[in-house]
């Protein structure tokens, strides 16, 4: 099973294996706090494609094209992901931002989900 949470959010028992899915790390977080296993900053969009999405809910869509296409250019990086997912059965991909719906790892999830 693969799911998404926000960073920011208590550590759960059923989150599995934690991995932070943004470029950057995120703000007033310590590693410590932040309970990750690893930190797959070359799953995250480019820094280009970051900034000019920057959030904005009126891009998502093509956002959404143009992140899937670096995703697929990049299939091991998805591969090692499920890979993960078999070894320690549960993965939790981590992302910092407060847009629950318009972000990277809701992307990224339903990528894999079609693998």
């Amino acid at each position: 099973m693969i799911k998404i949470k926000r960073i920011y959010e208590s550590l759960g028992d059923d989150d599995g294996y934690r991995i932070l899915v943004d470029r950057l790390w995120p703000r007033g977080l310590s590693k410590e706090s932040a309970h990750i296993d690893v930190w797959m900053k070359e799953v995250a969009p480019s820094a280009d494609l970051r900034k000019w999405f920057c959030h904005d809910a009126e891009k998502w869509d093509e956002f959404t094209k143009l992140y899937t296409k670096e995703l697929t250019d990049n299939k091991q990086l998805l591969l090692d992901i499920k890979k993960l997912e078999k070894e320690h059965k549960t993965v939790t991909l981590l992302y910092g931002t407060k847009d629950t719906e318009h972000n990277q790892a809701q992307v990224l999830l339903k990528v894999l989900e079609k693998l």
